[in-house]
């Protein structure tokens, strides 16, 4: 997801909201989880969201989000944001957080998701990562 960062969306030092950029990552991230189980979701939690570097008026927003892990009803997605200043060409990391959607049905109970089809090694590490995390938390 690409947001072009208008003057509305910063605070008087001309640095992004903290919040517009969370709306920004909930947004991208449930799309993500959305895409995986064609499904309603939720925001269950959002266990993570450290900020790097600021995102400044002018600049452009790159947000990138992919699943990490699958439970039953549960999707964890993993969204990197970065920012990209067009005069310059300097693209620099400026946020990373993971959320947990839930999916539900009609009634608004959660449902079953497919499960995940983790391919590459990197996919492996990141989703065995997130599985001791979840069961240390009692969460698996």
């Amino acid at each position: 997801m690409v947001q072009v960062v208008l003057p509305n969306d910063t605070n008087p030092l001309g640095n992004v909201l903290g919040g517009r950029v969370m709306h920004w990552i909930d947004l991208v991230g449930a799309i993500v989880a959305y895409r995986h189980c064609h499904l309603p979701v939720v925001t269950a939690s959002m266990e993570r969201l450290d900020f790097h570097h600021p995102i400044r008026l002018g600049q452009i927003a790159i947000l990138k989000a992919f699943l990490i892990y699958v439970g039953r009803t549960s999707m964890e997605v993993m969204v990197e944001v970065y920012t990209d200043d067009p005069p310059t060409g300097t693209r620099k990391s400026t946020s990373t957080a993971r959320i947990t959607y839930v999916a539900i049905d009609a009634k608004g109970r959660p449902t079953l998701v497919p499960a995940l089809r983790v391919v590459t090694e990197e996919e492996r590490r990141r989703f065995d990562d997130a599985k001791r995390r979840r069961e240390a938390e009692g969460r698996a």
